[in-house]
C-alpha cells in the first residue's frame, strides 16, 4: 500500500541528530512528530510518488501521523500543474498543516500563472481563524503581489490582521518589510500611522533595516518611528 510505502522510505532515509534539530526549530510539535528526513530527500520522495497513479490515496489519508509526511504531501500539492485540483487538494490539507515549515514550504507553482484566481483565494484565507491558514494567505500575497500584480488594498488587507499568535505575526512583519523593499512609498505610511500592534510595528521595522535593498537613508528614518 503507498501510504506504507512512503513511510517506509521515509523511515529508511531518517537522521536522529536532524530530528532533534528540527524539533528545535519547531517547538509547538512533539519530538515523536519527526522522523528526520532532510528536506533534498523529503522532495526527492515526493517527485518520485507524486508520478504514482495511486497518490491520492496518500493525500486522502488525513491526517498524518508525521511531520515528514506532511512534507511530502506539501511537495506533491506544490508540483499539481492544474490549478483547480491543486487549490481542490491544498485546501482538503489546510486544516492539517501544524507547523510554520510546512505551511511556508507550500508553494504551488502553478499559482505563478493563475494570479487572478488565487487572490480570490487568499481574500479567503486570510479571513480564516486557523493560524496556519492565515500566515499562508500572507504568504501567497508576499511571493505573488508585491510586484506587477500588487495593489495598495493587499497592504491594509495584512495591517488589518490582529492577532495574538506569533507565527501569524511575524508572518505580518516579514511580509511588511518585504513591501517596504518592494513598495516603499506606499508601505511608509502604515509604519508613520503606527496603527500595528506594537510588537508587528517594531518587529517589520527589524526586518527591514536588516535588508540590503533597503536604503541607509531609509533605515534611518525608520529607527526613528520604532515604537518605545
Amino acid at each position: 500500500m503507498i501510504i506504507d510505502d512512503i513511510r517506509s522510505e521515509l523511515f529508511n532515509n531518517c537522521d536522529n541528530e536532524y530530528k532533534v534539530f528540527q524539533s528545535k526549530l519547531i517547538p509547538n510539535v512533539s519530538l515523536d512528530y519527526f522522523i528526520g528526513v532532510r528536506t533534498p530527500k523529503l522532495k526527492e520522495i515526493a517527485k518520485v510518488y507524486s508520478k504514482n497513479p495511486d497518490i491520492d490515496i496518500f493525500l486522502n489519508q488525513l491526517p498524518h501521523d508525521y511531520f515528514d509526511e506532511n512534507q511530502i504531501h506539501a511537495f506533491i500539492i506544490s508540483e499539481i500543474k492544474d490549478y483547480d485540483t491543486c487549490i481542490d487538494k491544498l485546501n482538503k490539507f489546510m486544516p492539517y498543516i501544524d507547523n510554520w515549515a510546512t505551511c511556508d514550504q507550500l508553494s504551488p507553482k502553478v499559482f505563478k500563472k493563475n494570479r487572478d484566481k488565487l487572490i480570490l483565494e487568499i481574500k479567503k484565507w486570510i479571513k480564516s481563524k486557523d493560524t496556519y491558514e492565515i500566515r499562508f494567505g500572507i504568504g501567497m500575497l508576499l511571493s505573488h503581489f508585491l510586484d506587477d500584480d500588487f495593489d495598495k488594498s493587499y497592504l491594509k488587507m495584512v495591517s488589518d490582521i490582529k492577532s495574538d499568535e506569533y507565527y501569524i505575526n511575524m508572518m505580518i512583519a516579514w511580509y511588511l518589510s518585504t513591501a517596504l523593499v518592494k513598495q516603499y512609498d506606499s508601505t511608509i505610511r502604515i509604519i508613520e500611522e503606527k496603527k500595528l500592534d506594537k510588537w508587528v510595528h517594531n518587529k517589520t521595522i527589524s526586518k527591514a533595516v536588516e535588508s540590503f535593498r533597503i536604503s541607509e537613508e531609509q533605515k534611518n528614518y525608520l529607527k526613528t518611528l520604532r515604537i518605545k
